[in-house]
């Protein structure tokens, strides 16, 4: 808790990281929006005021959103570590079909479940860690697996979530 009321910390804030003033711009923007539909007489300064907010959004939103050389990268780092396991556990299942149709070789078919399962199960966790483990600045690539990177990320996205 006492580090919630710490200033940020010396690094850059990143383009798409939320910010943590949301709940106040919406309160003073319900404020503003409830105080223009009580007035009639200052009808043409709320549009103006509407319109000029709309711009503002447009901008915010271009600033939030996730740079073109990061959104690569994360779509790499999840076809490869998604990619990989899912390809797995489709060759685990028609492999094992042909060796017990084929009589090469015995095995339960639990074991043909499970390991299949193991695969695509990991595929899904592949997805989560190919975001995560990408470096979100712009300008560092970061590592080949990307362990570090993904503890930052990881340290970033629970931060979030313990502020809203």
């Amino acid at each position: 808790m006492a580090s919630e009321s710490k200033p940020e910390s010396k690094r850059d804030r990143l383009p798409f990281e939320p910010s943590r003033r949301k709940r106040a711009e919406k309160e003073s923007a319900e404020a503003v929006s409830q105080a223009g539909t009580q007035k009639k007489a200052g009808a043409s300064k709320q549009s103006s005021q509407s319109a000029l907010k709309g711009r503002k959004d447009g901008r915010k939103a271009r600033n939030n959103a996730i740079p073109e050389v990061v959104s690569q990268r994360m779509l790499r780092r999840m076809a490869f570590f998604s990619g990989l396991p899912t390809a797995a556990g489709v060759a685990v299942f028609f492999g094992s079909y042909f060796l017990l149709t084929r009589q090469i070789l015995e095995f339960p078919k639990v074991f043909v479940l499970l390991l299949t399962l193991a695969c695509f199960g990991s595929g899904v966790v592949g997805l989560t860690y190919g975001v995560l483990s990408a470096s979100w600045d712009e300008e560092r690539v970061g590592t080949r697996l990307g362990w570090h990177e993904f503890a930052t990320n990881f340290g970033r996205m629970t931060a979030a979530w313990r502020a809203d």
